[in-house]
């Protein structure tokens, strides 16, 4: 491997197009990494996003990326549903994986992937990396340290919406390559449905503040049966209404929602702890701003503009700031620390199968009407 990481990038739709090619092209990026490669199944997408972002290799198939000896490690920005399948080939093929939320859709597949990296000595790192954000860490202290009196329950969670059958997103109807991309996995099982595309947010960052759960119940079923996208209709095949509830011991219960339609409160993910002494809603402590590291450069913004929030990351300085998705580049660069300097991350695949473990078993008590006890545990770093 040479001193600069050689990533190949699985993928080329939406993810790809708006934050991780556009942030790993940059200027202040290319000491440590250079684009050896991309794969996508569509055809010319590749090719496309190559001549676009300066990529030197660009492929239809996975194996003829994973072939490539430039490539070191590897960042899957496919469907969800793909991604235990194909994390699974990059290891086996000697590459250091980083994965896009969510990793896998159970357990089984979580544990397969954890072991096979340990067994080849590559490392593995699995987004959403929550578990970075200074906001985090601080909201876990102060509940840890009875700022709002002993825990009684909370809320969380994500709202699909319709965002994903917006025509007018250019990153979806102006893909490099002519072909729009389709969003129709995003309502198809495996991998589909709002909580493993987007409630995934607020588990991880439920679990930065909580650590592991014990056991989860809850329900689920759908609101919106058809969707629609450039005039065709995409049938839902996945529930897109579940509510769970999560118990973290000591009687604290937390809900958490991957839900068809609204909101709690404004902030993407984030969470409202309820105390005997106090709440903790958003970014507020009792109705006051909750002080953490590097929140003076997310003043200017609302509380709910996610890219403003992630100024905060270690690696998103410069031109990262106006870039979207910088959390997943975030991710991608912690992956790029602890391959070539040996720098170790809280972002853990760990957490993630913890994370996995709820959402499938969080299904599996909404179809049974029988709470479920989890097994997987992971560590949180010193808040």
């Amino acid at each position: 491997m040479s001193d600069r990481l050689g990533i190949g990038v699985v993928g080329a739709g939406m993810i790809a197009q708006r934050g991780i090619l556009p942030h790993l092209s940059q200027d202040d990026v290319q000491g440590r990494v250079r684009l050896a490669a991309i794969c996508d199944p569509a055809p010319g997408r590749a090719a496309a996003s190559a001549e676009r972002f300066g990529i030197a290799e660009a492929y239809e198939t996975l194996d003829e990326l994973l072939a490539d000896t430039a490539v070191d490690a590897v960042t899957i920005a496919s469907p969800i549903g793909l991604h235990f399948t194909q994390a699974t080939a990059a290891l086996e093929a000697g590459k250091h994986v980083h994965v896009n939320k969510t990793m896998s859709t159970t357990v089984a597949e979580a544990d397969a992937l954890i072991e096979l990296a340990a067994a080849r000595g590559l490392r593995l790192v699995a987004s959403p990396g929550e578990v970075l954000r200074p906001q985090l860490a601080a909201i876990r202290r102060l509940v840890a340290g009875g700022a709002i009196g002993r825990l009684a329950w909370g809320i969380c969670g994500c709202s699909l919406g319709r965002y994903h059958e917006q025509d007018e997103e250019a990153e979806r109807t102006s893909v490099p390559g002519g072909l729009p991309a389709d969003p129709s996995w995003y309502f198809r099982a495996p991998g589909g449905g709002p909580m493993y595309d987007v409630a995934v947010y607020a588990l991880h960052q439920l679990t930065s503040v909580l650590g592991p759960a014990e056991r989860v119940t809850g329900m689920s079923g759908t609101v919106v049966p058809s969707r629609a996208f450039l005039g065709e209709e995409i049938v839902t095949e996945v529930d897109d209404n579940t509510v769970l509830v999560l118990g973290f011991g000591e009687g604290a219960q937390i809900v958490v929602y991957g839900a068809a339609a609204g909101a709690v409160i404004d902030d993407f993910g984030a969470g409202v702890y309820f105390g005997t002494e106090g709440t903790i809603s958003g970014l507020l402590l009792d109705g006051e701003p909750i002080e953490f590291e590097g929140r003076e450069l997310t003043t200017d913004a609302p509380t709910w503009d996610w890219d403003a929030q992630m100024r905060v990351l270690s690696h998103v300085v410069g031109p990262h700031r106006e870039i979207p998705e910088a959390h997943v580049f975030e991710d991608i660069m912690q992956l790029v620390g602890l391959v070539a300097d040996g720098v170790p991350t809280p972002v853990t695949p760990e957490q993630a199968r913890h994370v996995i473990e709820i959402v499938e078993a969080g299904y599996r008590a909404a179809a049974t009407g029988r709470t479920q006890e989890l097994r997987t545990r992971f560590d949180l770093p010193e808040p």
